[in-house]
């Protein structure tokens, strides 16, 4: 969950006492109006000190203290009108309007994130748009965020909640963020928890809203209605250390993927004035997260006076092609919220025996102890991490994101090429081969089949214009298609496929998928003079290399 913004203050531009003898680097706030999921964070530098250089985990990606921006430079605006990817309306400013290879990307990247979070423990929950002005003031989030939600009313509403009618004339808010629901969820499962039961990790994809200033509206990257990659972690407080350490494993293998980095690591501390909890509950805080980072072997540096009014936070942060930096994951460790919404687990016999640590554990039983919360983001807003990843990728995307991957191209108009080509097309989707199209023929009969849940459909397309070759070809280079695959009459009769690599990125990796499949180098038989791959597969072939790609993350 992203940290709510404060109110601006001078102080954040003050020192505050270091947290001991650290290898760290420290950043002065240029005060902005921000809010860490959804603004650009800016920072000026002084001077370095020096960071852990050997890492205890492979998996984890180098950081550094000047993220580079994308190899090229590209305004993923630019790169979204290419591929037909989204828009924008003034009829809802700042909630961009996705074409289907548009949501084809944002899906892949849910998709991607949903199939990590069984081995990290994660459960996905469905949480409401809209709450009562009620919680939003329970949580603090009325008090310190309210000029930038948006509030709703409903029928008969009055905004008054004395004497209302079951809350009916109540005033409420669309969610900006989604802790205070997941608090609910702790409590609503229906039986007291125990020390055994936690951790208990939510995750949740739902719809955000933020009442963004109209001029700061930009493409993906600062918006109005957005969606995160939000999770929660309750956890004891002897689970905090291991839980932190683990969510940076996640965001290191996660952002590997990718191929993104090296970024900036910070460590944003408590604010001077504007903030809940006692300062000995936020030096525990600090210090743990401190603890994790110095574990993790990775560079950093503490970003003071920037945490959240509720707890510190580690804070992500990549450039897009102007070199301006944006927030993407973020790692935030908060002791209020489970007071405010009486959050408890039965105890464990070591945490009886120690007695209660926190000043929130000593207004409950002493049979129970309040949980922890960790906010969670491995993406951020995943708007803006497509916006990055477009700036990244220059519009040549990894095969199995790709919401191009291969355009088919017919060689003439010849009926028996053209159905050959739709058969070839079903094949290479992963869809029944057409007898005739169910979606298109409306006097089609046939009984549907369903579809496996783990079958990997690719929005293959296909160009049989009566253009040339060559033209075909010119189009699908500048529409950025992973593949070619060509059908003339000599594949019909074959019944085979010719394949050619355009826009395939790390194409030597690609190329070896290529050879386990057909048992065999690729050798300058298989290429054209210009080097380019031109190689003859059966259907079924081009279908198995198409899954190794997606399998491969390439």
């Amino acid at each position: 969950m992203p940290r709510i913004r404060p109110l601006q203050r001078a102080s954040n531009l003050l020192g505050r006492t270091s947290l001991g003898p650290l290898p760290l680097r420290h950043y002065v706030k240029v005060p902005t109006r921000n809010c860490s999921c959804s603004t650009p964070q800016q920072f000026q530098q002084s001077p370095t000190l020096r960071g852990e250089k050997t890492s205890r985990n492979g998996q984890l990606n180098p950081t550094t203290f000047n993220p580079p921006k994308p190899p090229v430079s590209a305004d993923h605006r630019e790169v979204a009108k290419l591929h037909d990817l989204f828009i924008t309306s003034p009829l809802s400013p700042g909630s961009p309007l996705l074409f289907p290879n548009g949501a084809y990307i944002f899906q892949k990247l849910q998709d991607f994130l949903r199939a990590q979070y069984p081995q990290f423990g994660y459960k996905e929950v469905i949480t409401p748009t809209i709450y009562k002005k009620s919680l939003w003031e329970k949580s603090g989030h009325w008090e310190n965020y309210a000029e930038d939600m948006f509030s709703v009313q409903g029928r008969g509403a009055t905004g008054q909640t004395e004497n209302a009618q079951a809350g009916e004339d109540e005033e409420f808010g669309l969610k900006p963020m989604n802790c205070p629901g997941h608090c609910l969820l702790f409590w609503g499962e229906g039986e007291l928890k125990s020390y055994r039961d936690l951790p208990v990790r939510y995750a949740d994809f739902s719809a955000l809203h933020r009442n963004e200033i109209s001029g700061s509206l930009t493409g993906l990257t600062r918006v109005r209605r957005f969606h995160q990659d939000d999770a929660h972690i309750f956890c004891r407080p002897d689970q905090i250390l291991s839980e932190i350490e683990q969510t940076l494993r996640f965001v290191g293998m996660v952002y590997d993927t990718f191929n993104l980095g090296p970024y900036k690591l910070l460590l944003s501390t408590r604010p001077e004035d504007h903030f809940i909890g006692t300062e000995e509950e936020w030096a525990r805080a600090e210090e743990q997260l401190t603890t994790a980072l110095n574990n993790s072997g990775r560079e950093w540096a503490i970003n003071k006076g920037d945490g959240a009014f509720y707890g510190p936070k580690i804070d992500i942060i990549l450039r897009d092609a102007t070199g301006k930096e944006h927030q993407t994951a973020t790692i935030q460790l908060d002791f209020q919220l489970p007071q405010r919404f009486d959050l408890q687990y039965q105890a464990s016999p070591e945490e009886l025996e120690a007695g209660p640590i926190s000043a929130g554990d000593k207004n409950i039983p002493p049979s129970m102890r309040r949980p922890v919360i960790v906010h969670r983001a491995i993406y951020g807003s995943l708007e803006r991490f497509m916006a990055l990843l477009l700036e990244h990728y220059a519009g040549t995307f990894p095969f199995w994101m790709s919401p191009r991957p291969a355009l088919i191209v017919t060689l003439n108009d010849d009926p028996d090429v053209l159905a050959y080509a739709a058969r070839v097309q079903a094949v290479l989707a992963g869809i029944p081969e057409p007898t005739s199209s169910i979606a298109t023929d409306v006097s089609n009969n046939s009984k549907p089949t369903p579809q496996q849940l783990d079958a990997v459909h690719l929005p293959i397309d296909i160009d049989s214009s009566a253009r040339g070759l060559g033209r075909k070809f010119h189009d699908a280079r500048v529409k950025k298609y992973n593949h070619a695959i060509i059908i003339g009459r000599e594949e019909v009769e074959s019944e085979t496929v010719r394949l050619q690599m355009m826009s395939q990125p790390n194409q030597s990796a690609a190329l070896k998928i290529l050879s386990l499949l057909l048992k065999r180098e690729v050798t300058d038989q298989d290429r054209l003079k210009s080097g380019a791959l031109n190689v003859g597969l059966k259907m079924e072939e081009a279908r198995g290399y198409f899954l190794g790609l997606v399998k491969s993350f390439l």
